[in-house]
């Protein structure tokens, strides 16, 4: 198994749409890449993520990034549908550098390249999230207004 972690806004919807991809083992929501070891505050840079360990016969890098490509709008900048800040700017993180290359890749091969503001950076720090924000939406559907990704595409691989 491998492990990579995707920021897509709102961290509810982007767990809840990643835990129907076949390939993916395991999810949970935190925090990555923040400017200190550990949450001091309002999040001290840190972007909501969702922790992905996935099994690398079955699902490549190319497909996660094709997959976050569904539920956000690459081309915005610290914003996903009514959610705007640093915390909710879009991403992959992992520690290896294979992750990281692939997922640049395809970037690079996208003819709207120029314009997407998709982060693909090691990853420096992660915090998981409190209980209460892991498989929210899954336990408070209610929620689901919340979040910019539509109740459809949460329903689309399943």
């Amino acid at each position: 198994m491998e492990i990579v972690y995707v920021a897509g806004g709102c961290l509810w919807g982007v767990q809840a749409f990643f835990k129907t991809i076949p390939g993916i083992v395991s999810t949970e929501a935190g925090r990555a890449n923040g400017i200190t070891s550990n949450l001091n505050g309002e999040y001290d840079g840190y972007a909501e993520c969702v922790k992905l360990t996935f099994d690398p016969d079955s699902l490549t890098i190319r497909n996660i990034m094709s997959y976050l490509f569904e539920v956000i709008d690459p081309y915005s900048l610290n914003q996903q549908g009514q959610d705007i800040g640093e915390k909710y700017r879009t991403g992959l993180y992992s520690e290896n550098t294979k992750h990281l290359n692939e997922a640049q890749t395809f970037i690079n091969e996208r003819e709207d390249r120029a314009h997407i503001v998709v982060e693909v950076l090691p990853l420096s720090y992660y915090v998981k999230s409190a209980p209460e924000h892991q498989d929210r939406l899954e336990n408070y559907p209610e929620d689901h207004h919340l979040c910019h990704i539509p109740m459809h595409m949460l329903n689309k691989y399943k």
